[in-house]
């Protein structure tokens, strides 16, 4: 089976995707390049964390980036400001799963880990992954961040991970962690989401 592994620049993502790939998963590395609101190294340090995988698990994945700079400036610009962090993630599930289609992937792999972050309460993540019909797996969910490093440095990908780099500069100063479906339906309402999601997979590119 393949799965879709949504891998951002961080240690986690990674991690989630080195476990489902020595269980046997195909992996599909995606990367949703954010700039404007991110630098290049954002997305050099991605690419290097996807080579270092390959050499982890033994064999070569297929590479995607996604240009995710112009949905995430739409969403600002006409959502709620305290919702763009959940919005973005259910983009991404929306784009996955377009990906998924196109390259017969079954599923979904991210790196959350329980409350590590804004995105990763327990709503938000109910709400997050109503936007995708896709099983969406999460590996590390219960891992503590010690865990998460430990393997991280053992595979290789600590070191890349922790590098210097501009964090997402359109996340807000006080993102919800307590989202409801029908608030992020509503505010997706003010966008016409469908096709963001639908350029944004058109415009995606496999790196060799």
């Amino acid at each position: 089976m393949r799965g879709i592994v949504l891998l951002s620049g961080g240690i986690d993502s990674p991690v989630a995707g080195y476990l489902m790939g020595r269980q046997g998963l195909e992996l599909i590395l995606v990367h949703f390049d954010n700039r404007p609101y991110t630098s290049d190294a954002e997305v050099d340090k991605a690419l290097d964390l996807m080579k270092r995988l390959d050499k982890a698990l033994g064999r070569t994945s297929k590479k995607i980036i996604v240009p995710h700079g112009r949905s995430q400036t739409e969403l600002s610009r006409n959502c709620k400001r305290n919702m763009s962090c959940v919005l973005c993630r259910r983009m991404m599930f929306r784009v996955g799963e377009r990906l998924a289609a196109k390259t017969g992937a079954g599923c979904l792999v991210t790196g959350e880990s329980m409350g590590q972050v804004a995105s990763q309460t327990l709503t938000n993540i109910y709400v997050e992954e109503r936007a995708t019909r896709l099983p969406v797996l999460r590996p590390v969910i219960g891992f503590d961040k010690v865990e998460i490093e430990r393997i991280a440095k053992e595979i290789g990908t600590y070191e890349i991970s922790t590098r210097p780099g501009l964090c997402c500069t359109i996340a807000p100063d006080k993102p919800s962690t307590y989202s409801k479906l029908d608030v992020a339906v509503e505010e997706e309402s003010r966008v016409d989401i469908e096709r963001l999601a639908e350029e944004e997979a058109d415009g995606a590119k496999e790196i060799e």
